[in-house]
Parts: structure tokens; sequence; C-alpha cells
């Protein structure tokens, strides 16, 4: 554990681990968090983790931590890291297991008096629609070459097989494909995990949320956004599923091994790495494009199912759930941003932080782009979800990045030892919110009290100024595995 006394307080949101803490550092580590929530983070391993992350070969001005972090393979969870582009290395720990592990919000144009007595009935019907579970697939299941073709082509594969519109696109990060997808770089073994599971959400922190927009923080922002008070909107957090999962164990065991030949040694072996002008980062960028096309196009099908249950449960004629936006906090992107007066090109890690780009950005569609790109931060389940919206700040601060949720504080097994899951779910109903799940332990895994409050997070960034609040919302209707 690194002692506080090793951290110099930069400003009342802003830390740094020098770099002269630990002779093999090659950057300083930054943390951004609010005095009292310091003293959670201390208490484990990932100020560390970061330090760690400053040793990586050809890191730029900083590793970089949000508030939300907690302990990770490798990386914490909540770390941003930029590696000088082509040879700085690329860390599959950086970007973590559930590759483009990632948040989508649908607007609706109902309010909450419109739907508060279909409530009940629209969760079962979510939960019949959206499948979900440890392992579980859907309805789809595509050979290789099909399969080859959502690894390329992402959400444009969902659109052109009727899963959606062809404005659904625009509104998604890198329009929800990324070019450098090259799915003969995914193991026959990572296909083979991902072939049923398209249009399924999984477990774990991954949900289908029905929430109500109870705050309006700026109103001309909102607006911008199409955020309205006591509007119905849905979240869904979910990822690559097995397949993304299998494309990091098998390239984290690769470099494991073969990093003695680029002459890299590091402080933890969770760390492997390469060069990404190597053959090994190529590939393993390529397949994690992949992967991250096909959370893309997973995300797509669930939004397709739920525009399924929204219309048998609203009728024919109800609107459609149209997209705000979808944003990946688990990925890996080549960017550029300016490092000492200068633009320079970077592979951006980012693991379990979310881009924030702020106004003015080439990369924020037009109609966004005068009030920065929306950054969506789920909360635990029960308490409240943000829609944020990027700064100029944290293009020069953090390298366009914010934090991605509330961050855990406890451990699935403390929580299970804490929480049994059927008094959770009855205390939920009497906060007016209805749960639909496949496993009251799992439920229990993801109580509340497991994470760091919300509220106190998104004020860390917002205070800051990485990210601007646009929007509160609260749940309603909460549907996992």
């Amino acid at each position: 554990m690194i002692p506080k006394q090793s951290l110099v307080k930069i400003h009342d949101w802003l830390w740094e681990i020098p770099k002269s803490y630990r002779h093999d550092m090659r950057v300083p580590a930054r943390v951004w968090t609010s005095e009292k929530m310091l003293e959670d983070i201390l208490g484990d391993r990932s100020l560390e983790q970061a330090v760690n992350v400053t040793t990586l070969p050809g890191i730029a001005k900083a590793a970089l931590v949000m508030p939300d972090v907690h302990e990770g393979y490798g990386f914490p969870i909540g770390g941003v890291a930029a590696m000088r582009w082509p040879d700085g290395v690329i860390s599959p720990g950086g970007i973590g297991y559930d590759i483009n592990c990632g948040v989508r919000l649908l607007k609706s144009e109902l309010s909450f008096n419109d739907v508060a007595a279909h409530l009940s009935s629209l969760a079962r019907e979510l939960y019949h629609e959206v499948p979900s579970g440890v392992g579980r697939g859907g309805t789809i299941r595509l050979n290789i070459i099909e399969l080859d073709r959502v690894l390329k082509d992402g959400v444009g594969w969902a659109i052109k097989h009727g899963y959606g519109e062809d404005q659904d696109a625009r509104y998604l990060e890198s329009s929800g494909a990324l070019a450098d997808a090259d799915p003969s770089a995914v193991s026959e073994h990572a296909k083979n995990r991902g072939r049923d599971q398209l249009g399924t959400m999984g477990a774990g922190n991954h949900f289908v949320e029905v929430d109500k927009v109870t705050q309006i923080f700026d109103s001309s922002t909102a607006k911008t956004f199409g955020l309205w008070q006591n509007q119905i909107v849905i979240l869904i957090h979910c990822g690559s599923r097995g397949l993304g999962h299998q494309v990091a164990t098998d390239y984290i065991r690769l470099m494991q091994k073969i990093m003695p030949r680029y002459h890299i040694s590091l402080p933890d072996r969770e760390l492997a790495c390469t060069p990404l002008s190597s053959l090994e980062g190529k590939n393993y960028f390529n397949a994690m494009a992949a992967a991250a096309n096909f959370a893309w196009a997973n995300r797509q099908l669930i939004t397709h199912e739920i525009r399924n249950s929204w219309r048998k449960e609203f009728g024919a004629s109800a609107s459609q759930l149209s997209i705000l936006y979808d944003v990946a906090h688990n990925i890996a992107k080549i960017e550029e941003h300016i490092i000492d007066d200068k633009p320079q090109k970077l592979i951006m890690h980012r693991k379990g932080a979310t881009r924030a780009f702020g106004p003015g950005h080439p990369e924020v569609i037009e109609e966004y782009r005068a009030v920065g790109q929306p950054v969506i931060i789920p909360g635990s389940m029960g308490t409240a979800s943000y829609v944020l919206a990027g700064t100029k700040q944290a293009m020069k601060e953090s390298f366009g990045s914010s934090c991605h949720g509330a961050g855990r504080r406890m451990s699935r097994h403390a929580a299970k030892r804490a929480v049994q899951g059927g008094a959770l779910r009855d205390q939920l109903a009497k906060q007016g919110i209805h749960i639909q799940t496949g496993s009251l332990s799992g439920l229990a895994e993801e109580a509340p009290l497991a994470y760091k409050n919300i509220d106190d997070v998104v004020d860390v960034v917002s205070k800051a100024g990485l990210a601007k609040k646009v929007a509160r919302l609260e749940p309603l209707v909460v549907v996992k595995g």
C-alpha cells in the first residue's frame, strides 16, 4: 500500500505520486479524488498498480487514475494511460477482459406519468426479451463466416440485417466500428465463445435499466442532448461477452511469454505488453478492435430487443426509442493529443474510464460538437446515474477522459457475505424499483453498498473540470442476469 504522505496534493481534486517515489517510474501517477475518497482508495492496491503502469515503455505525461478507481488486473480499474505511437507498448491489461464494455442510453418521448402503471409488466417483458446470465446465448447463432463479418463491420452488420436504422450508428462512439478490426487475429476458441452471444447481456454488473430524469443541471446542454425533466430513458451496460474475454486471455498469455524478446521487464507480469509496432502488438490491437466491434453489435441487438419490448408494452404506435449516445469504457484507441504544446499521436488505454472529448473536437458529432461529447456514467443498482458532457479542460489534463461509474469498494464475495439477494430485492421494491434477475446471489454481488457513492465520484470529475453535469437519472426498473 502507498502511504498518504507519499502523495503531493496539486489541488483539492488532484493528487500526484511523483516520479521520484520509485526508481523505475518513467512518469508520475496522478489521481483525481477528494481527500475523503482518497482514504478508501489507499485501502487497496489500485495506486500501487498505477505506479506500476508508469514503468511501461513509451508512457507519456503520467499514469492517470479516476475517482471511481479500484484494484484490477495489472492496471487499476479507472485507469488511463497514453503510450507514444507507434513504438510505445500496448497492454491488454490496460483495456481489460471485457473489451468495449460500455454504456448506451436510449431516449423515449414518454414521461414518468405515462409509464408508471406499466413498470412491473415492462420489467418482465424486458427480462423475457433480453437474454441474460453467465454464459447464456441468444436466439442468433452465427457461422464463422458471418461472425467474421460482425467482427469487421460492428454495428453496420446489425443494421444491415434489420436490427436498427442507419441513423443509429451516428450516435455511437466511432460510429460503432473500428476500422483496424481483423477477424483473422481472433482465435477460433474466442469466435466459438461468441457465436451465440450477440444480443445477450451476460451477468456481473451488466444490466438493462429503465430510468427517470430527475434533475437537469445544464438546461442548454440537456436540450442539445434531447433530455428533459421526468423523461423516461433506458441504459444498457454490457460488452463483448466471452469472445472479448478470450481475446484478452489469448494475448495476455502470449505477451507474458514473449516480453523478453523485446527486452521488456516489468514489476508486475499482469502488465504484459509488446510494442504496438511489433507483430504481436499489431495482432492484439486488431483483435481488440474486432472484439470492440462485436460489443457494439451486441448492444445494437439488445437495443432492438428493447425496442420490441417497448412496442409490445406501449403499442405499435409507440414512439421510437432513439439513441442519445453509446460510449466504451474498456478500449484502446489511436488518438492525437497535445503534449508540451505539440500534437502527438498516442495509443490511448482506457480501462474503466470514459472518453470525454470537449466542445469543438472533430470526433464529436456535429449535433453535440458545440457542447461536448455525452459521457454516460451508470451508478450502482438502486442509486443514481448521470449524463455528463466532456470539456476542453479534460482534453488538456486527462487526454479527454472521465470516470466510468461508481467503482467498487467491496469485493463480490464480501458483498454476498453482507447482503442477502432476496432481502435486497425486497428493499429495492420498497424504493419503487422493479427488479428482474435470474440470480439472487448475483444480485447480492451488485448491492449498492458494494460501490462508492456515485454522487461523490461525479462531484470530483465535475469540480475538477473533467466533465460537466447535465442530468441525473434514477432507476425504476433493473434487469440483470
